[in-house]
C-alpha cells in the first residue's frame, strides 16, 4: 500500500509552459498553438490519471479531435512520455484505453507517429507481465494487443483504424489473390485471438458473484472492452467472408486448420458476448449482438447467404452525461489574460463590439450609432453581392467539375470492361494451368505406382533368389554325385587297364613259351608232351581271361552310360519340379492377395482382365503342346518350363486385375468375380500338380480351367464402361466424322448469322439495329475464331498421330488410345453444340423474343468447351510443337470473341433498358402507390423464383455429374464430390 501511495504521488500534473511544436501547420498562430497544447494537456492528464475510475468520454473525445486538428499524435506522445506509466498500473491501463481509442477514431497519422514507440510498448508489456496481481497482467495483455493492432494496420494499410470496410474494399484488400486472402485470414485470427485474450482476462479478474459493473473500479476495467467488442464484431464478420472465399478456391482439406481455429474462437466470442450483454454497465452504453447458435458451414457455399453480419449499436444518449465542455470552471480561471483576450477578439470579429455597435446602448449618441449602422448595412450588402458572385462562380465550377466527372465515369466504365475482359483471360489461363496441374498430379501418381510395382518386383526377385539358392544347392548335390560316379568310372577303367596289362603279359609269356618250346623241341618227345599239355592249359586260361575282360569292359561302359543318363534325367526333373513349385507359389500369393487387393489404379482394370484371360487361353494350349513334346523327347524341356512360368505370371495378373475390378464394381458382380477368380486359381494349382509324374497327360485336364476363364470373361464384359461400346476400329472414323460435323455446324451457324443480320438491317432501326448489328458482328467473329480453332486442332491431331503411331495406321493409333480419343470426340461435340445453341439464342434476341442472359451463358459454355478441346489435344502433344502454340493462340482468340459477346450483350441490354424508361408524369398518387405495391409483389415473386431456379440448377449439376460418373465408370456409393470440367477432361485423357 505504501508503494502504491508513493507511486500515486509521483504522477506529475502541472502543465508545461512550452511543449513540442512538431507537425505544426505553418498557418497556425503561436497563441492558437499554445491554447491547443494547453487544452490537449489538460484533457490528456484528466483522461489518464491514477484514479481507479473509467475514462470520461469528453476527455477522450478532446484527445481524438486534437489528433485531427494537428493531423497526428505528436502532442499526445509529448504529454504521455512525461507520465510514469512503468510505475503505476492504473495509469498504464487508462493510457492503453485512450491510445486504443486514438488508433480507432483518431487521425490516420496517429499510427505513423506511434510506430517509433513499438519497442517501448513491448518492453513495458514484458515488465508488467511479471506482476501477477491487480492490473499487472491486464496491462501486459493490453499492450500486446495494441502492438498487434499497430502491426496489423502497418501490414494492411487498406484497413482503417475502426476496421469498417465494405465487401468491395475487403476484396480489394486481398488484390484478388488467393494467397493474399489466405495470409490475411491468418493475421485476422492472430488479431482476434489477442482481443479475446484481453476479453477473457478482464472477466477472470472480476468477481462475477458481485455487481462489479456498477462500481467505479469495475467500470475502470470494463470500459476498454467497448473498443474490444467493436473490433471483434468486425473481425468475426471479415473472417467468415474470407473463409467462404477461400473454400471456393482451395480444397477443403487444405483449410482444415483454419476451420478448427475459427470454431475455437467462435465458441469463445459467443460466450463472451453473452456474458457482456448481461452486465448492467454495458446495457446503457452499447448494444452487443448475439452470434448464431451454430457456426457457419463453410463446406456449403450457399451458407454465405445465411450469414448475418453482427452490428454493434452505440446509443446516441450513451455519451450525453459527459457532453459538457471540456474546460471546466477551475480550468478557465487558470487561463492567462492573453488567452482570454484572444477569445474576446474572436468574439468581436464575429459578432461586432458589444459596446460600440450595440443598438441598445443608450450612453452613446443616436446619430453616431445610426451612421455606423448604415455603414454596417452597406458593408453587408457589398459582402452579399460578393458572395452571390462567388456562388455563381461556384455553380459554374461545379457544372464544369460534373462534366469532368461524367467523362471520368465513362473512362472508368471502359476501363472496367477492359479489366473484366482481362479477368476472363486470367480465368481461362487459370483453368489451363489447373489442367496442367492435374496432368502433373497424374504423372506423380503414375510414378508412385511404378515405384510400388518396382518394390513388388524386388520382393519377387528376392523370392526367386531364395528359390535359386535352393536349386543351386540341389545342383551341387547332383554335381557331387556325378563326381562320385566319375571316380567309380575311373576305378573301373583302371581295372580294365590292369586286365589289359595282364593280357599283354600273358601274350608275352605265350611268346616266351613258344620260344622256349622251340628251344626245347629238340630235347625229347617226353618233355614235349608235357609242355603241350601245359601250353593247352595256359591257352584255356588265356581265353577265359579274355572273355572275363570283355564282360568287364561291357559292364563298365553300360554303367557309365546309365550314370550319365540318370544324371541328366535328375537334372531335368529338378528343374521341372522347381519351376512348377515356383508357379504354384506365385499363384498362391495372388490368391492370398485377392481379399486385400494392392493399391493400384482401377482405371481400365476390366480391359486388362479380359486381355489377360485371352492370353491365358493361348498359354494353356501352348503348355499342353510343350508337355507332349517333353514326353516324346525328354531332352527338350526349355519350352515346357517357359510355358509353366508364363501361365503362372498370367494367372497372377488375372487374379490381381480381377481384384481391382471388384473394387469399383457393384456388390453382386464383384462377389461373383471374386469367387470365379478363386475357383480358377484352385483349378490352376490342381492342373500344375497333375503335371508332376511323367505320363500323366491323360489326368491333366484343362476343361475346368477353361470353364472358369469363360465365366471370368463374361463377368468382365458386363463390368466394362458404357463408353467402350463403340468398337475400337470405329474410333478413328468417328474422330474425323465429329470434326467434320463440327466444321459443318460452324459454317451453318455463320450462314444463319449473316441471314439474321440482313433481316435486322431491313426491319429494325435506331438503337435496336445498332445493338443487333454489334451482337451479330461479335457472333460472326466468334464463329471465325472457332473455325481457326478447329483447323489448328486438326493439324495438331495429325501431328500427334504421325509422331505416336509408328508403323501402325491412324485407326490403330486411335484404337490403342481409346480414352484419349473419346475425350477428343466429347470436346468436339461440345464445341459444335454450343455454337448451334448460341445461334438459336441470338436469333431469338434479334427477334425480340429472347433473353440477353442466354447469349452470355452460351458464350461461357463455348469458352469451357474450347478449354476442354485444348486440354484433350494438349495431353499427347509435344510442349514445343508449333501446332500446339497455334492451337493455344486460337483458343485465346475464341476467349476474346466470347468476352466481346458478353460485353456487347451487357452494353446492348443497358441501351435498350434506357430507351424503355417508364413515364410516371401522368399518374396520380393512388396509381403510383398501386404500381409500387405491384412492383414489390413482383420483386418477391422474382426472388422466390430465383431461389427455386438456383436449387434446380444445383440438382441438374448433381444429376449431370452422376450420369457422367456412370459413363466414366466412377465408383458408386462414395462420398467424394464429382470431378470438375477439367478433371473430367483429364479422366477422359
Amino acid at each position: 500500500m505504501d508503494r502504491m501511495a508513493s507511486s500515486m504521488k509521483q504522477v506529475p500534473n502541472p502543465l508545461p509552459k512550452v511543449l513540442s511544436r512538431r507537425g505544426v501547420g505553418a498557418g497556425l498562430e503561436a497563441a492558437e498553438r499554445e491554447s491547443f497544447e494547453r487544452t490537449q494537456t489538460v484533457s490528456i492528464n484528466k483522461a489518464i490519471n491514477t484514479q481507479e475510475v473509467a475514462v470520461k468520454e469528453k476527455h477522450a473525445r478532446t484527445c481524438i479531435l486534437g489528433t485531427h486538428h494537428e493531423k497526428g499524435a505528436q502532442t499526445f506522445w509529448s504529454v504521455v512520455n512525461r507520465l510514469p506509466l512503468s510505475s503505476n498500473a492504473v495509469l498504464c491501463w487508462k493510457f492503453c484505453h485512450v491510445f486504443h481509442k486514438l488508433l480507432r477514431d483518431g487521425h490516420p497519422n496517429v499510427l505513423k507517429d506511434s510506430l517509433r514507440y513499438r519497442n517501448e510498448l513491448s518492453d513495458m508489456s514484458r515488465m508488467w507481465g511479471h506482476l501477477s496481481e491487480g492490473y499487472g497482467q491486464l496491462c501486459s495483455i493490453y499492450l500486446k494487443l495494441l502492438r498487434t493492432k499497430m502491426e496489423y494496420h502497418t501490414k494492411n494499410p487498406r484497413f482503417p483504424g475502426n476496421l469498417q470496410m465494405s465487401d468491395r474494399q475487403l476484396d480489394e484488400a486481398g488484390e484478388s489473390d488467393v494467397n493474399n486472402f489466405f495470409q490475411l485470414t491468418v493475421e485476422m485470427f492472430d488479431y482476434l485471438e489477442c482481443e479475446l485474450n484481453l476479453f477473457q482476462t478482464v472477466f477472470n479478474s472480476l468477481d462475477m458473484s458481485r455487481s462489479v459493473s456498477v462500481t467505479a473500479a469495475g467500470q475502470c476495467r470494463l470500459a476498454p472492452l467497448i473498443q474490444v467488442i467493436l473490433d471483434c464484431s468486425h473481425l468475426y464478420d471479415y473472417t467468415v467472408k474470407l473463409l467462404f472465399k477461400l473454400h471456393s478456391c482451395l480444397p477443403a482439406d487444405t483449410l482444415q486448420g483454419h476451420r478448427d481455429r475459427f470454431m475455437e474462437q467462435f465458441t469463445k466470442l459467443k460466450d463472451l458476448f453473452y456474458r457482456s450483454s448481461n452486465l448492467q454497465y454495458f446495457k446503457r452504453l452499447i448494444q452487443i449482438p448475439q452470434l448464431p447458435e451454430n457456426p457457419p458451414n463453410f463446406l456449403r457455399a450457399s451458407a454465405l447467404s445465411e450469414h448475418i453480419s453482427p452490428v454493434v449499436v452505440i446509443p446516441a444518449e450513451a455519451s450525453s452525461p459527459d457532453s459538457e465542455p471540456v474546460l471546466e470552471k477551475d480550468d478557465l480561471m487558470d487561463m492567462d489574460a492573453s488567452q482570454q483576450n484572444l477569445f474576446d477578439n474572436k468574439f468581436d470579429d464575429i459578432f461586432g463590439s458589444s459596446f460600440s455597435s450595440d443598438p441598445f446602448n443608450f450612453n452613446s449618441q443616436n446619430g453616431v450609432n445610426k451612421d455606423e449602422k448604415d455603414h454596417l448595412i452597406e458593408q453587408l450588402y457589398r459582402e452579399i453581392s460578393g458572395l452571390k458572385a462567388q456562388l455563381e462562380n461556384m455553380k459554374t465550377e461545379s457544372q464544369r467539375v460534373v462534366l469532368q466527372l461524367k467523362g471520368r465515369v465513362s473512362e472508368l466504365e471502359a476501363e472496367l470492361a477492359e479489366q473484366q475482359h482481362l479477368r476472363q483471360q486470367a480465368a481461362d489461363d487459370c483453368e489451363f494451368l489447373r489442367a496442367e496441374l492435374d496432368e502433373l498430379r497424374r504423372q506423380r501418381e503414375d510414378t508412385e505406382k511404378a515405384q510400388r510395382s518396382l518394390s513388388e518386383i524386388e520382393r519377387k526377385a528376392q523370392a526367386n533368389e531364395q528359390r535359386y539358392s535352393k536349386l543351386k544347392e540341389k545342383y551341387s548335390e547332383l554335381v557331387q554325385n556325378h563326381a562320385d560316379l566319375l571316380r567309380k568310372n575311373a576305378e573301373v577303367t583302371k581295372q580294365v587297364s590292369v586286365a589289359r596289362q595282364a593280357q599283354v603279359d600273358l601274350e608275352r609269356e605265350k611268346k616266351e613259351l613258344e620260344d622256349s618250346l622251340e628251344r626245347i623241341s629238340d630235347q625229347g618227345q617226353r618233355k614235349t608232351q608235357e609242355q603241350l599239355e601245359v601250353l593247352e592249359s595256359l591257352k584255356q586260361e588265356l581265353a577265359t581271361s579274355q572273355r572275363e575282360l570283355q564282360v568287364l569292359q561291357g559292364s563298365l561302359e553300360t554303367s557309365a552310360q546309365e550314370s550319365m543318363c540318370q544324371l541328366a534325367k535328375d537334372q531335368r526333373k529338378m528343374l521341372l519340379v522347381g519351376s512348377r513349385k515356383a508357379a504354384e507359389q506365385m499363384i498362391q500369393d495372388a490368391l492370398n492377395q485377392l481379399e486385400e487387393p494392392p493399391l493400384i489404379s482401377c482405371a481400365g482394370s476390366a480391359d486388362h482382365l479380359l486381355s489377360t484371360v485371352t492370353s491365358i487361353s493361348s498359354c494353356i494350349e501352348q503348355l499342353e503342346k510343350s508337355w507332349s513334346q517333353y514326353l516324346a523327347c525328354p531332352e527338350d524341356i526349355s519350352g515346357l518350363l517357359h510355358s509353366i512360368t508364363l501361365l503362372a505370371h498370367l494367372t497372377s495378373d488375372a487374379i490381381a486385375h480381377g481384384a481391382t475390378t471388384c473394387l469399383r464394381a457393384p456388390p453382386e458382380p464383384a462377389d461373383s468375380l471374386t469367387e470365379a477368380c478363386k475357383q480358377y486359381g484352385r483349378e490352376t494349382l490342381a492342373y500344375l500338380a497333375s503335371l508332376e509324374e511323367e505320363g500323366s497327360l491323360e489326368n491333366a485336364d484343362s476343361t475346368a480351367m477353361r470353364n472358369c476363364l469363360s465365366k471370368i470373361k463374361a463377368i468382365g464384359e458386363e463390368l466394362l464402361p458404357r463408353g467402350l461400346d463403340i468398337k475400337q476400329e470405329e474410333l478413328g472414323d468417328l474422330v474425323d466424322k465429329e470434326m467434320a460435323a463440327t466444321s459443318a455446324a460452324i459454317e451453318t451457324a455463320t450462314a444463319r448469322i449473316e441471314e439474321m443480320l440482313s433481316k435486322s438491317r431491313a426491319g429494325d432501326t435506331g438503337v435496336k439495329l445498332e445493338v443487333n448489328e454489334r451482337i451479330l458482328g461479335c457472333c460472326t467473329n466468334l464463329m471465325q475464331a472457332i473455325q481457326v480453332l478447329i483447323v489448328a486442332s486438326k493439324d495438331l491431331q495429325r501431328e500427334i498421330v504421325e509422331s505416336g503411331r509408328g508403323t501402325a495406321s491412324p485407326k490403330e493409333f486411335y484404337a490403342k488410345n481409346s480414352r484419349w480419343t473419346e475425350g477428343l470426340i466429347s470436346a468436339s461435340k461440345a464445341v459444335g453444340w454450343g455454337a448451334t445453341v448460341m445461334v438459336d439464342a441470338a436469333d431469338l434476341v434479334v427477334q425480340g423474343r429472347g433473353k440477353f442472359e442466354e447469349l452470355m451463358v452460351c458464350s461461357h459454355e463455348i469458352a469451357a468447351s474450347t478449354a476442354q478441346l485444348v486440354a484433350a489435344s494438349k495431353v499427347k502433344a509435344d510442349k514445343d510443337s508449333p501446332n500446339l502454340a497455334q492451337l493455344q493462340q486460337a483458343s485465346r482468340g475464341v476467349n476474346q470473341a466470347t468476352a466481346g459477346i458478353v460485353a456487347s450483350t451487357i452494353s446492348g441490354k443497358s441501351q435498350i433498358e434506357e430507351t424503355d424508361n417508364m413515364d410516371f408524369s401522368s399518374m396520380t398518387l393512388t396509381q403510383i402507390k398501386r404500381q409500387e405495391m405491384d412492383s414489390q409483389v413482383r420483386v418477391l415473386e422474382l426472388e422466390n423464383e430465383l431461389q427455386k431456379e438456383r436449387q434446380k440448377l444445383g440438382e441438374l449439376r448433381k444429376k449431370h455429374y452422376e450420369l457422367a460418373g456412370v459413363a466414366e465408370g466412377w465408383e458408386e456409393g462414395t462420398e467424394a464430390s464429382p470431378p470438375t470440367l477439367q478433371e473430367a477432361v483429364t479422366e477422359k485423357e
